[in-house]
Parts: C-alpha cells; structure tokens; sequence
C-alpha cells in the first residue's frame, strides 16, 4: 500500500515549478494553473494534481 503524500504548500509548489509565489496566485486567479484546495485560509495542493497538471502542459 502507498503512503499518502502530504499536501503541498504555495511555496512547495512555487519550488517544484521554479515559479515565483505571485504567478501561482495569478493562475489561480486566472483558472490556467494546477489545481489547489483551500484547507481553512491555507493553500495547499495535492502532489499527484500538480504532477497531472505539468504532464498536461507538454
């Protein structure tokens, strides 16, 4: 059985996708970027959404 993957962060992500923070939040905004989750007034996302959303990107 696969352990989980924690949630990532705004920073995780921006570090994994070598993107500033800001663009992050600008795609969000704009509907174009990997899909995040609100968990309370965090930002997170999962890890297996953010490698689907790079795959899809090619």
């Amino acid at each position: 059985m696969k352990t989980l993957d924690r949630l990532w962060t705004v920073n995780e992500v921006a570090a994994y996708l070598g993107v500033p923070v800001g663009t992050l939040y600008q795609w969000r905004c704009r509907r174009i970027g990997p899909p995040g989750r609100r968990i309370g007034k965090h930002l997170r996302y999962l890890p297996e959404d953010v490698r689907a959303w790079v795959r899809e990107q090619a």
